[in-house]
């Protein structure tokens, strides 16, 4: 089974995130992703762009679901 802490590994490697959170039961999760570098972004692209980071997990169905909320620090502390 697939542990939220791998996904963070993985998002981690790819975006400088200020706040991960992931959350799941090993098949469906759910994330809020805190990074700069959607300063700028649409909701889609933003997420388009970490789904680009976890496409082989996707495609070889290690990871099989993920909902995100991607968000601007600024965007975050609300």
């Amino acid at each position: 089974m697939l542990a939220p802490e791998q996904i963070e590994v993985w998002i981690r490697s790819g975006l400088e995130c200020s706040h991960l959170s992931i959350a799941g039961d090993g098949r469906h999760f759910e994330a809020l992703i805190v990074s700069t570098v959607f300063a700028g972004l649409s909701r889609v692209q933003r997420q388009q762009r970490v789904n680009a980071l976890l496409r082989e997990h996707f495609e070889t169905e290690t990871l099989h679901a993920l909902s995100m909320r991607c968000l601007t620090p600024e965007e975050f502390r609300g």
